[in-house]
């Protein structure tokens, strides 16, 4: 077998020619005239104008806001506390009443909605200040 007498193993696929009659027609599918039909086009994308109105930020934009407390209402620690219990976000995730946001304890805040008769010990949570008062007229304490 020698150089001029190998075979190829496919077939060559015809080239498809635009613009000569057939189904395609002289126009090629692209209409008669105007800027969407000429070669080399370039149409500029209206949103284009919607981006360049932005603000121009700086740096990576994957970032936390300061306000993603978990939060939790006296009725709830009414009903799933025992009288002077400590309630921090830790034995609060023990006790199921809230779960870990990616694997990270999350910041708890508490809200003073319901009535609350037990002493309680607050630690390491954020409190509203109706909820501050309701604990502490309850005999517990806020640190």
């Amino acid at each position: 077998m020698q150089l001029h007498e190998l075979k190829r193993k496919h077939k060559n696929r015809n080239k498809k020619r635009v613009g000569r009659g057939g189904k395609h027609g002289t126009y090629s599918g692209k209409g008669i005239k105007g800027q969407k039909s000429r070669a080399g086009r370039k149409m500029v994308p209206i949103i284009r104008e919607l981006i360049k109105r932005y603000p121009k930020l700086k740096g990576y934009r994957s970032f936390k806001l300061d306000n993603d407390f978990t939060i939790v209402n006296l009725e709830v620690l009414e009903k799933n506390s025992k009288d002077g219990d400590i309630i921090n976000p830790e034995n609060l995730i023990k006790s199921g009443i809230i779960s870990n946001i990616k694997g990270k304890t999350p910041k708890v805040k508490i809200l003073g909605t319901g009535k609350l008769t037990k002493k309680l010990v607050v630690e390491n949570c954020k409190t509203s200040k109706t909820a501050k008062e309701a604990i502490e007229k309850a005999g517990g304490s806020v640190k």
